[in-house]
């Protein structure tokens, strides 16, 4: 893999289990080790930090943290956002986090599979173009979790939302 576009960038990493923080900035370093990675453990820190800093990338824990609360900071702030959860691993959790500006909705299970999901969010200049790809890449992976017809109990939703991203689906 050539040098990561993650490189120079900086991120904020928000998850109440220190081991978490600390494999996600391992998989990042990997990759990008010019990449500036602040972590938080608490809410209170995360709502702090995104008042007074600017990010490139921000990834949240759903659960422990508020995750969702801090997702509407950040969106306000304009920062690029990534849901990363095993607790909260649900379409309900992955539709709200759509419905409030998103980029993406990572489980942690994918960890190790993280650095390309946010080249991409780097990479892009919209939530949408994102989420094709990244919904595109797992689908299969919830639909094995979730059953095949997950999507059918807000189908009006999913069918408006794959008109929007499927024709930016790689």
């Amino acid at each position: 893999m050539g040098e990561s576009i993650l490189n120079g960038k900086r991120i904020l990493a928000v998850d109440d289990e220190p081991d978490v923080l600390a494999v996600l900035e391992e998989e990042i370093l990997e990759y990008a080790p010019n990449c500036k990675i602040e972590k938080a453990t608490t809410y209170q820190e995360a709502s702090n930090s995104l008042e007074s800093q600017d990010y490139d990338v921000v990834v949240l824990d759903i659960m422990g943290v508020r995750g969702f609360d801090l997702l509407d900071q950040s969106v306000k702030r304009h920062f690029p956002t990534a849901m990363l959860t095993a607790h909260s691993l649900n379409p309900e959790s992955l539709k709200r986090s759509i419905e409030m500006g998103a980029y993406a909705y990572l489980p942690k299970e994918k960890l190790g599979e993280i650095v390309p999901f946010l080249e991409d969010i780097v990479e892009s200049s919209d939530g949408l173009s994102v989420w094709g790809r990244l919904l595109n890449k797992l689908d299969g992976y919830f639909a094995g979790r979730w059953g095949e017809l997950w999507k059918k109990s807000e189908e009006k939703f999913w069918k408006e939302f794959d008109k929007k991203t499927s024709p930016l689906k790689r």
